[in-house]
């Protein structure tokens, strides 16, 4: 469907020339990954192929019936294929989440029928998940974008299954033949639907509820300075909180002196609500810990905890402290037995 309007677009995509770029062959195999579908794959490649830490993305054909994918096959409808972008990103440089965020702002999510001028089941919008760490944080924004839109999402969130890679001449197409893009992505209608439509304001009003420093903690990934953050030599009773969601991660009864000058925990309240990455920004590998719910950054965990156990060190901005009296009120009253 790209390739008929308008007829003159269609000509100019048809009759453009492509050029082979040579790139630094790179082991893809030690990054995270994710898989978008939303409609042509050319836009959706193009929207993360400069942001940092977003190491490769390729377009390509998922979800189909058939044991290949070919670009007539699957822009004929019976393959059941969609298309869809893979991308591979260092998770210490750029969260899943942001990278969902991202996905948002690109796609018109109420539309069942395709993409903007491009119809038909191929085009449909879809976010596959590799594992349940994703597919909540799928969930979650999915939740926020319907709210804010007021209509039904018709966005799927499935599991991932087998990506095939497009033909050449579809990869790094925006940057090959950047003048036939940007006549497709302006006359599809797209262009103009994310100037006039764009779902970034959900998430940056969600960031603007944030201090600075709680910003840069866990958005950012940075770290706060020691014995000048607000829980480090906090001694109440009490539950600490995701400062996003609100999802309780720890407990004042896990949490010990470490003379290092942030709050430390022996564990988690629920280690399912902790994530953990490698994060080797320092040169060296360190484990990261995240918040599972708002894909966070928590801090780190280190083998050097009491008794030859776990140290949950982590920023007391990425945290809301809620005092034991005051749990019942807050709505944690589930918690109180904690202290029983």
């Amino acid at each position: 469907m790209k390739y008929l309007i308008p007829l003159l677009l269609a000509a100019l995509i048809i009759g453009c020339s492509t050029k082979t770029q040579t790139k630094k062959e790179i082991d893809l195999s030690k990054y995270d990954k994710a898989i978008f579908a939303g409609g042509c794959f050319w836009c959706i490649e193009a929207a993360y192929e400069d942001y940092e830490g977003v190491i490769e993305a390729h377009s390509g054909y998922i979800g189909g019936t058939k044991k290949n994918a070919k670009y007539d096959l699957v822009t004929s409808g019976k393959t059941d294929h969609r298309e869809g972008v893979i991308v591979y990103f260092d998770p210490s440089i750029i969260s899943y989440r942001a990278l969902v965020e991202i996905y948002w702002t690109q796609i018109d999510p109420t539309d069942s029928g395709g993409q903007f001028s491009d119809r038909g089941h191929q085009y449909t919008t879809a976010i596959y998940y590799f594992n349940e760490d994703q597919k909540n944080i799928i969930e979650e924004t999915k939740k926020l974008v319907k709210e804010k839109l007021g209509e039904e999402i018709a966005t799927e969130v499935l599991p991932q299954t087998e990506f095939f890679l497009a033909e050449e001449y579809h990869q790094n197409y925006s940057n090959k033949n950047s003048f036939q893009y940007e006549l497709y992505k302006k006359g599809s209608g797209r262009k103009d639907y994310i100037e006039e439509n764009n779902c970034g304001d959900i998430f940056e009003s969600e960031n603007n509820d944030l201090t600075e420093i709680q910003y840069k903690v866990t958005k950012e990934g940075y770290t706060e300075p020691p014995f000048k953050n607000e829980y480090w030599d906090n001694h109440e009773d009490g539950i600490y909180v995701d400062v996003l969601t609100g999802e309780p991660l720890f407990s004042s009864l896990d949490k010990f002196d470490s003379g290092t000058g942030w709050p430390s925990f022996t564990k988690p309240i629920n280690m399912d609500m902790i994530s953990e990455v490698d994060d080797t920004s320092l040169g060296i590998t360190r484990t990261e810990i995240k918040s599972k719910d708002s894909d966070s950054h928590l801090g780190h965990v280190f083998d050097d905890g009491p008794n030859g156990g776990d140290r949950y060190c982590v920023n007391s901005a990425s945290l809301k402290f809620i005092p034991k009296e005051k749990l019942k009120e807050k709505g944690y009253e589930e918690y109180l037995e904690l202290f029983n």
